[in-house]
Protein backbone atom coordinates (compact mmCIF):
# COMPACT_ATOMS: atom_id res chain seq x y z
CA UNK A 1 0.00 0.00 0.00
CA UNK A 2 1.31 3.45 -0.90
CA UNK A 3 1.90 5.52 2.20
CA UNK A 4 0.07 8.82 2.47
CA UNK A 5 1.59 11.90 4.00
CA UNK A 6 0.03 13.09 7.25
CA UNK A 7 -2.91 15.33 6.53
CA UNK A 8 -1.41 18.33 8.30
CA UNK A 9 1.54 18.60 5.91
CA UNK A 10 -0.45 19.98 2.98
CA UNK A 11 -0.68 23.76 2.66
CA UNK A 12 -2.80 25.75 0.21
CA UNK A 13 -0.62 28.62 -0.95
CA UNK A 14 -1.96 31.33 -3.19
CA UNK A 15 0.12 31.82 -6.35
CA UNK A 16 -1.81 34.14 -8.63
CA UNK A 17 1.19 34.90 -10.81
CA UNK A 18 1.65 31.36 -12.07
CA UNK A 19 0.35 30.12 -15.41
CA UNK A 20 -2.65 32.44 -15.85
CA UNK A 21 -3.28 30.95 -19.28
CA UNK A 22 -4.88 27.93 -17.64
CA UNK A 23 -8.34 28.99 -16.51
CA UNK A 24 -8.88 26.03 -14.20
CA UNK A 25 -5.39 25.25 -12.96
CA UNK A 26 -4.49 24.98 -9.30
CA UNK A 27 -2.50 28.22 -9.62
CA UNK A 28 -5.50 30.19 -10.86
CA UNK A 29 -7.40 29.81 -7.58
CA UNK A 30 -7.34 32.84 -5.27
CA UNK A 31 -7.37 31.13 -1.87
CA UNK A 32 -7.02 34.40 0.04
CA UNK A 33 -10.23 35.70 -1.52
CA UNK A 34 -12.02 32.39 -0.97
CA UNK A 35 -11.14 32.39 2.72
CA UNK A 36 -12.56 35.89 3.00
CA UNK A 37 -15.66 35.52 0.81
CA UNK A 38 -16.65 31.88 0.24
CA UNK A 39 -19.32 31.21 2.85
CA UNK A 40 -22.17 28.65 2.90
CA UNK A 41 -20.11 25.84 4.48
CA UNK A 42 -17.03 26.71 2.42
CA UNK A 43 -13.56 28.26 2.83
CA UNK A 44 -14.58 31.29 4.89
CA UNK A 45 -16.44 29.19 7.48
CA UNK A 46 -13.83 26.50 8.13
CA UNK A 47 -10.31 26.30 9.61
CA UNK A 48 -7.51 26.97 7.12
CA UNK A 49 -6.34 23.35 7.11
CA UNK A 50 -9.75 22.04 5.98
CA UNK A 51 -10.63 21.40 2.33
CA UNK A 52 -14.34 22.11 1.73
CA UNK A 53 -16.11 19.80 -0.73
CA UNK A 54 -19.46 21.11 0.45
CA UNK A 55 -21.65 23.75 -1.23
CA UNK A 56 -21.78 23.47 -5.04
CA UNK A 57 -19.82 26.59 -5.89
CA UNK A 58 -16.70 26.84 -8.11
CA UNK A 59 -13.35 27.66 -6.53
CA UNK A 60 -12.18 29.46 -9.69
CA UNK A 61 -12.32 33.19 -10.49
CA UNK A 62 -15.10 34.18 -12.88
CA UNK A 63 -14.58 34.96 -16.56
CA UNK A 64 -12.77 38.29 -17.08
CA UNK A 65 -15.48 39.63 -19.40
CA UNK A 66 -17.92 39.60 -16.49
CA UNK A 67 -15.50 41.58 -14.35
CA UNK A 68 -15.04 44.12 -17.13
CA UNK A 69 -18.81 44.50 -17.60
CA UNK A 70 -19.31 45.15 -13.89
CA UNK A 71 -16.47 47.66 -13.79
CA UNK A 72 -17.75 49.49 -16.87
CA UNK A 73 -21.27 49.75 -15.46
CA UNK A 74 -20.05 50.87 -12.04
CA UNK A 75 -17.74 53.43 -13.61
CA UNK A 76 -20.66 55.69 -14.53
CA UNK A 77 -21.43 56.10 -10.85
CA UNK A 78 -25.21 55.82 -11.31
CA UNK A 79 -27.15 53.07 -9.54
CA UNK A 80 -30.75 54.10 -10.12
CA UNK A 81 -33.80 51.86 -9.98
CA UNK A 82 -34.00 49.44 -12.88
CA UNK A 83 -37.19 48.21 -14.55
CA UNK A 84 -39.28 46.04 -12.21
CA UNK A 85 -39.49 43.20 -14.70
CA UNK A 86 -35.78 43.29 -15.51
CA UNK A 87 -33.48 44.71 -18.15
CA UNK A 88 -34.69 44.03 -21.67
CA UNK A 89 -31.08 43.38 -22.71
CA UNK A 90 -30.87 40.50 -20.25
CA UNK A 91 -34.30 39.08 -21.08
CA UNK A 92 -33.48 39.10 -24.79
CA UNK A 93 -30.14 37.34 -24.40
CA UNK A 94 -31.69 34.78 -22.01
CA UNK A 95 -34.37 33.91 -24.57
CA UNK A 96 -31.67 33.60 -27.26
CA UNK A 97 -29.52 31.30 -25.10
CA UNK A 98 -32.48 29.06 -24.31
CA UNK A 99 -33.26 28.74 -28.01
CA UNK A 100 -29.70 28.08 -29.14
CA UNK A 101 -28.35 25.96 -26.30
CA UNK A 102 -31.44 24.25 -24.83
CA UNK A 103 -33.70 24.14 -27.91
CA UNK A 104 -36.35 25.83 -25.79
CA UNK A 105 -38.51 28.38 -27.57
CA UNK A 106 -39.74 31.20 -25.35
CA UNK A 107 -40.50 34.89 -25.57
CA UNK A 108 -38.26 37.39 -23.82
CA UNK A 109 -41.26 39.11 -22.26
CA UNK A 110 -42.21 35.88 -20.48
CA UNK A 111 -38.87 35.79 -18.62
CA UNK A 112 -38.62 37.34 -15.16
CA UNK A 113 -35.13 38.03 -13.72
CA UNK A 114 -35.14 37.31 -9.99
CA UNK A 115 -32.72 37.32 -7.07
CA UNK A 116 -31.48 33.76 -7.41
CA UNK A 117 -32.88 30.38 -8.46
CA UNK A 118 -33.87 29.64 -4.87
CA UNK A 119 -35.98 32.78 -4.77
CA UNK A 120 -37.53 31.66 -8.04
CA UNK A 121 -38.53 28.33 -6.49
CA UNK A 122 -40.14 30.06 -3.51
CA UNK A 123 -42.06 32.36 -5.86
CA UNK A 124 -43.34 29.48 -7.99
CA UNK A 125 -44.46 27.49 -4.95
CA UNK A 126 -46.25 30.48 -3.47
CA UNK A 127 -48.07 31.13 -6.75
CA UNK A 128 -49.04 27.50 -7.37
CA UNK A 129 -49.96 26.30 -3.88
CA UNK A 130 -52.49 27.13 -1.22
CA UNK A 131 -52.13 25.99 2.41
CA UNK A 132 -52.76 22.26 2.58
CA UNK A 133 -52.00 21.59 -1.08
CA UNK A 134 -49.58 18.78 -1.88
CA UNK A 135 -46.50 18.89 -4.08
CA UNK A 136 -44.52 15.83 -5.21
CA UNK A 137 -40.73 15.95 -5.00
CA UNK A 138 -38.02 13.38 -5.63
CA UNK A 139 -36.45 11.61 -2.66
CA UNK A 140 -33.60 12.37 -2.32
CA UNK A 141 -33.41 15.87 -3.75
CA UNK A 142 -32.08 19.32 -2.85
CA UNK A 143 -33.64 20.74 0.34
CA UNK A 144 -34.87 23.92 -1.37
CA UNK A 145 -37.83 22.05 -2.83
CA UNK A 146 -39.10 21.16 0.63
CA UNK A 147 -38.44 24.62 2.02
CA UNK A 148 -40.19 26.43 -0.81
CA UNK A 149 -43.26 24.18 -0.62
CA UNK A 150 -43.57 24.44 3.15
CA UNK A 151 -43.07 28.21 3.03
CA UNK A 152 -46.17 28.36 0.82
CA UNK A 153 -48.13 26.26 3.31
CA UNK A 154 -47.94 23.15 1.17
CA UNK A 155 -47.22 19.55 2.09
CA UNK A 156 -44.25 17.66 0.64
CA UNK A 157 -44.98 14.24 -0.85
CA UNK A 158 -41.84 12.28 -1.64
CA UNK A 159 -41.41 10.17 -4.78
CA UNK A 160 -38.62 7.61 -4.18
CA UNK A 161 -35.70 7.94 -6.59
CA UNK A 162 -34.23 4.45 -6.41
CA UNK A 163 -30.48 4.67 -5.85
CA UNK A 164 -29.86 1.30 -7.51
CA UNK A 165 -31.83 1.87 -10.69
CA UNK A 166 -31.21 5.63 -10.44
CA UNK A 167 -34.74 6.48 -11.50
CA UNK A 168 -38.31 6.56 -10.17
CA UNK A 169 -41.11 4.02 -10.51
CA UNK A 170 -44.05 5.42 -12.53
CA UNK A 171 -46.46 3.32 -10.47
CA UNK A 172 -45.23 5.09 -7.34
CA UNK A 173 -45.89 8.43 -8.99
CA UNK A 174 -49.47 7.55 -9.87
CA UNK A 175 -50.12 6.23 -6.34
CA UNK A 176 -49.00 9.52 -4.82
CA UNK A 177 -51.56 11.60 -6.72
CA UNK A 178 -54.45 12.77 -4.55
CA UNK A 179 -57.18 15.41 -4.84
CA UNK A 180 -54.85 17.77 -2.98
CA UNK A 181 -51.92 17.32 -5.37
CA UNK A 182 -51.23 20.58 -7.22
CA UNK A 183 -47.61 20.39 -8.35
CA UNK A 184 -44.80 18.07 -9.42
CA UNK A 185 -41.23 19.27 -8.83
CA UNK A 186 -38.40 18.28 -11.14
CA UNK A 187 -34.67 18.68 -10.57
CA UNK A 188 -32.91 18.08 -13.88
CA UNK A 189 -30.01 17.34 -13.81
CA UNK A 190 -30.64 15.79 -10.43
CA UNK A 191 -28.93 17.01 -7.27
CA UNK A 192 -27.48 15.03 -5.46
CA UNK A 193 -27.57 11.88 -7.62
CA UNK A 194 -26.25 13.46 -10.81
CA UNK A 195 -28.77 11.85 -13.16
CA UNK A 196 -29.84 13.67 -16.32
CA UNK A 197 -33.47 12.73 -16.86
CA UNK A 198 -34.15 11.11 -20.22
CA UNK A 199 -37.03 11.77 -22.59
CA UNK A 200 -39.04 8.76 -21.39
CA UNK A 201 -38.86 9.86 -17.75
CA UNK A 202 -39.78 13.42 -18.66
CA UNK A 203 -42.71 12.19 -20.77
CA UNK A 204 -44.08 10.22 -17.83
CA UNK A 205 -43.82 13.22 -15.51
CA UNK A 206 -45.40 15.48 -18.11
CA UNK A 207 -48.23 13.04 -18.84
CA UNK A 208 -49.14 12.82 -15.15
CA UNK A 209 -49.06 16.61 -14.82
CA UNK A 210 -51.35 17.15 -17.82
CA UNK A 211 -53.78 14.38 -16.85
CA UNK A 212 -54.14 15.76 -13.34
CA UNK A 213 -53.87 19.47 -14.20
CA UNK A 214 -50.75 19.91 -12.07
CA UNK A 215 -48.13 22.63 -12.20
CA UNK A 216 -44.56 21.58 -12.88
CA UNK A 217 -41.79 23.38 -10.99
CA UNK A 218 -38.83 22.69 -13.25
CA UNK A 219 -35.38 23.40 -11.77
CA UNK A 220 -32.79 23.45 -14.58
CA UNK A 221 -30.01 25.33 -12.80
CA UNK A 222 -27.62 22.42 -13.55
CA UNK A 223 -28.59 22.08 -17.22
CA UNK A 224 -25.26 23.46 -18.52
CA UNK A 225 -23.27 20.92 -16.49
CA UNK A 226 -23.96 17.80 -18.55
CA UNK A 227 -21.09 15.50 -19.53
CA UNK A 228 -20.18 13.92 -22.85
CA UNK A 229 -21.78 10.57 -22.00
CA UNK A 230 -25.22 12.15 -21.68
CA UNK A 231 -27.46 14.81 -23.20
CA UNK A 232 -29.91 17.28 -21.71
CA UNK A 233 -33.60 17.43 -22.58
CA UNK A 234 -36.02 19.96 -21.14
CA UNK A 235 -39.47 18.81 -20.12
CA UNK A 236 -41.00 21.79 -21.93
CA UNK A 237 -40.12 20.07 -25.21
CA UNK A 238 -42.09 16.92 -24.38
CA UNK A 239 -45.40 18.35 -25.63
CA UNK A 240 -47.00 21.81 -25.92
CA UNK A 241 -49.57 20.81 -23.29
CA UNK A 242 -46.73 19.98 -20.88
CA UNK A 243 -44.99 23.27 -21.66
CA UNK A 244 -48.18 25.17 -20.75
CA UNK A 245 -48.03 23.72 -17.24
CA UNK A 246 -44.28 24.18 -16.70
CA UNK A 247 -42.54 27.05 -14.89
CA UNK A 248 -38.76 26.80 -15.13
CA UNK A 249 -35.99 28.20 -12.96
CA UNK A 250 -32.46 29.00 -14.18
CA UNK A 251 -29.47 30.52 -12.41
CA UNK A 252 -25.84 31.58 -12.80
CA UNK A 253 -24.15 30.11 -9.73
CA UNK A 254 -23.31 26.65 -11.11
CA UNK A 255 -22.25 27.55 -14.66
CA UNK A 256 -20.56 30.92 -14.15
CA UNK A 257 -19.72 31.09 -10.42
CA UNK A 258 -21.99 34.08 -9.69
CA UNK A 259 -23.66 32.80 -6.50
CA UNK A 260 -22.86 35.98 -4.57
CA UNK A 261 -24.67 38.13 -7.14
CA UNK A 262 -27.97 36.34 -6.42
CA UNK A 263 -28.98 36.14 -10.06
CA UNK A 264 -31.57 33.84 -11.60
CA UNK A 265 -34.65 33.94 -13.76
CA UNK A 266 -38.06 32.32 -14.15
CA UNK A 267 -39.35 31.22 -17.54
CA UNK A 268 -43.16 31.24 -17.70
CA UNK A 269 -45.38 29.58 -20.34
CA UNK A 270 -47.85 32.39 -21.07
CA UNK A 271 -48.85 35.94 -20.19
CA UNK A 272 -51.34 34.87 -17.50
CA UNK A 273 -48.74 32.84 -15.60
CA UNK A 274 -46.13 35.57 -16.11
CA UNK A 275 -48.47 38.15 -14.57
CA UNK A 276 -49.21 35.84 -11.61
CA UNK A 277 -45.49 35.23 -11.05
CA UNK A 278 -44.72 38.98 -11.16
CA UNK A 279 -47.52 39.67 -8.67
CA UNK A 280 -46.40 36.90 -6.34
CA UNK A 281 -42.74 37.94 -6.48
CA UNK A 282 -43.56 41.56 -5.49
CA UNK A 283 -40.86 42.86 -7.83
CA UNK A 284 -43.15 45.71 -8.90
CA UNK A 285 -43.25 47.05 -5.35
CA UNK A 286 -39.42 47.34 -5.15
CA UNK A 287 -39.55 45.22 -1.98
CA UNK A 288 -38.05 42.33 -3.94
CA UNK A 289 -36.15 41.69 -7.15
CA UNK A 290 -32.66 41.30 -8.55
CA UNK A 291 -30.12 44.10 -8.71
CA UNK A 292 -29.34 45.79 -12.01
CA UNK A 293 -25.63 45.11 -11.70
CA UNK A 294 -26.32 41.40 -11.32
CA UNK A 295 -28.24 41.49 -14.59
CA UNK A 296 -25.30 43.28 -16.22
CA UNK A 297 -23.00 40.48 -15.06
CA UNK A 298 -25.42 37.79 -16.24
CA UNK A 299 -25.81 39.45 -19.63
CA UNK A 300 -22.03 39.50 -20.08
CA UNK A 301 -21.86 35.83 -19.07
CA UNK A 302 -24.45 34.83 -21.66
CA UNK A 303 -23.06 37.07 -24.42
CA UNK A 304 -19.33 36.56 -24.06
CA UNK A 305 -18.40 33.75 -21.68
CA UNK A 306 -19.56 30.44 -23.09
CA UNK A 307 -15.92 29.68 -23.97
CA UNK A 308 -15.28 29.82 -20.19
CA UNK A 309 -18.29 27.65 -19.31
CA UNK A 310 -17.43 25.08 -21.96
CA UNK A 311 -13.79 24.90 -20.82
CA UNK A 312 -15.03 24.56 -17.24
CA UNK A 313 -17.12 21.55 -18.27
CA UNK A 314 -14.11 19.91 -19.94
CA UNK A 315 -12.12 20.42 -16.73
CA UNK A 316 -14.96 19.08 -14.58
CA UNK A 317 -15.26 15.91 -16.64
CA UNK A 318 -11.59 15.14 -16.08
CA UNK A 319 -11.94 15.74 -12.34
CA UNK A 320 -15.14 13.68 -12.23
CA UNK A 321 -13.53 10.69 -13.93
CA UNK A 322 -10.52 10.80 -11.63
CA UNK A 323 -12.53 11.29 -8.44
CA UNK A 324 -15.01 8.48 -9.16
CA UNK A 325 -12.21 6.04 -9.94
CA UNK A 326 -10.27 6.99 -6.82
CA UNK A 327 -13.27 6.86 -4.49
CA UNK A 328 -14.34 3.45 -5.80
CA UNK A 329 -10.84 2.14 -5.14
CA UNK A 330 -11.23 2.92 -1.43
CA UNK A 331 -12.44 -0.06 0.56
CA UNK A 332 -16.02 0.54 1.71
CA UNK A 333 -16.96 3.40 -0.63
CA UNK A 334 -19.18 3.21 -3.69
CA UNK A 335 -19.82 6.07 -6.09
CA UNK A 336 -21.73 6.05 -9.40
CA UNK A 337 -20.42 8.39 -12.08
CA UNK A 338 -22.76 11.40 -12.41
CA UNK A 339 -24.11 12.31 -15.84
CA UNK A 340 -24.48 15.95 -14.81
CA UNK A 341 -23.75 18.37 -11.92
CA UNK A 342 -20.40 18.53 -10.14
CA UNK A 343 -21.37 16.62 -7.02
CA UNK A 344 -20.66 12.99 -6.13
CA UNK A 345 -23.13 10.96 -4.07
CA UNK A 346 -21.03 8.40 -2.21
CA UNK A 347 -22.40 5.33 -0.41
CA UNK A 348 -20.74 4.83 2.98
CA UNK A 349 -23.10 2.21 4.47
CA UNK A 350 -20.39 -0.47 4.81
CA UNK A 351 -18.73 1.52 7.60
CA UNK A 352 -21.70 1.00 9.90
CA UNK A 353 -21.98 4.62 10.97
CA UNK A 354 -24.46 7.31 9.99
CA UNK A 355 -23.85 9.85 7.26
CA UNK A 356 -23.60 12.62 9.87
CA UNK A 357 -21.09 10.63 11.91
CA UNK A 358 -19.05 10.05 8.76
CA UNK A 359 -19.07 13.75 7.86
CA UNK A 360 -17.95 14.62 11.40
CA UNK A 361 -15.22 11.97 11.28
CA UNK A 362 -13.84 13.21 7.95
CA UNK A 363 -13.88 16.80 9.16
CA UNK A 364 -11.90 15.91 12.27
CA UNK A 365 -9.54 13.24 10.99
CA UNK A 366 -9.21 13.97 7.26
CA UNK A 367 -9.64 17.74 7.43
CA UNK A 368 -12.15 17.46 4.57
CA UNK A 369 -15.65 18.90 4.85
CA UNK A 370 -18.46 17.06 3.05
CA UNK A 371 -22.26 17.26 3.15
CA UNK A 372 -23.93 14.37 4.98
CA UNK A 373 -26.91 12.74 3.27
CA UNK A 374 -29.13 13.86 6.11
CA UNK A 375 -32.89 14.25 5.77
CA UNK A 376 -32.64 18.00 6.37
CA UNK A 377 -30.47 18.40 3.27
CA UNK A 378 -31.90 15.87 0.81
CA UNK A 379 -34.73 13.91 2.43
CA UNK A 380 -34.74 10.45 4.06
CA UNK A 381 -33.78 8.77 0.78
CA UNK A 382 -30.23 10.14 1.11
CA UNK A 383 -29.45 8.05 4.19
CA UNK A 384 -26.15 6.19 4.09
CA UNK A 385 -24.50 8.67 1.71
CA UNK A 386 -22.30 11.73 1.72
CA UNK A 387 -22.11 14.36 -1.01
CA UNK A 388 -18.82 15.74 -2.34
CA UNK A 389 -18.49 18.78 -4.59
CA UNK A 390 -15.61 18.63 -7.11
CA UNK A 391 -15.69 22.08 -8.75
CA UNK A 392 -12.08 22.70 -7.82
CA UNK A 393 -8.59 21.97 -9.11
CA UNK A 394 -7.23 18.50 -9.75
CA UNK A 395 -4.61 19.19 -7.09
CA UNK A 396 -7.25 19.92 -4.45
CA UNK A 397 -9.46 16.94 -5.29
CA UNK A 398 -6.41 14.65 -5.30
CA UNK A 399 -5.28 15.85 -1.90
CA UNK A 400 -8.80 15.66 -0.48
CA UNK A 401 -9.24 12.06 -1.61
CA UNK A 402 -5.77 11.17 -0.30
CA UNK A 403 -6.85 12.51 3.07
CA UNK A 404 -10.18 10.65 2.94
CA UNK A 405 -8.46 7.39 2.01
CA UNK A 406 -5.95 7.70 4.84
CA UNK A 407 -8.64 8.59 7.40
CA UNK A 408 -10.93 5.74 6.34
CA UNK A 409 -8.05 3.28 6.49
CA UNK A 410 -7.52 4.37 10.10
CA UNK A 411 -11.25 4.04 10.75
CA UNK A 412 -11.21 0.48 9.42
CA UNK A 413 -8.29 -0.36 11.70
CA UNK A 414 -9.98 1.29 14.67
CA UNK A 415 -13.26 -0.55 14.11
CA UNK A 416 -11.48 -3.90 13.76
CA UNK A 417 -9.19 -3.36 16.77
CA UNK A 418 -11.40 -5.24 19.26
CA UNK A 419 -11.25 -8.23 16.92
CA UNK A 420 -7.46 -8.09 16.80
CA UNK A 421 -7.34 -7.73 20.57
CA UNK A 422 -9.49 -10.83 20.96
CA UNK A 423 -7.29 -12.77 18.57
CA UNK A 424 -4.18 -11.71 20.46
CA UNK A 425 -5.70 -12.78 23.77
CA UNK A 426 -6.69 -16.12 22.22
CA UNK A 427 -3.13 -16.67 20.95
CA UNK A 428 -1.72 -15.90 24.41
CA UNK A 429 -4.11 -18.44 25.94
CA UNK A 430 -2.94 -21.08 23.45
CA UNK A 431 0.71 -20.29 24.22
CA UNK A 432 0.07 -20.61 27.96
CA UNK A 433 -1.04 -24.18 27.47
Amino acid sequence: MTSIAPIDTFHLDNNLGANKTELFSHQSINYKALRERAYNLRWATLPEDVIPLTAADPDFPIAPEIITAIQRYAGAGVFSYGPADGLSSFRNIAAEVLRKRKKVSCKADLILPIDGAASGMFTIAKMALKPGDEAIVFDPVDFLFQQSIEAAGGKVIRLPFDLKTRTFNPDDLYRLISPRTKMICICNPHNPIGRVLNEKELSILGKVAVENKLWIMNDEIWSDIVYSNSSFHSIVNVHPWVAERTITVHGFSKTFGLAGLRMGYIVTPNEKVYHDIVTTSKVASTSSGVTTISQIAATAAYQDCWYWADAFLVHLEKVRDYAVKRLNSINGLHCVQPEGTYVLFVNIESFGISEEEMAAYLLKHAKVAVVPGAAKWFGPGASGHIRLCFSTSMDIITTAIDRIEYALMQLRIKKSKPIFDSLNNWEKMIESF
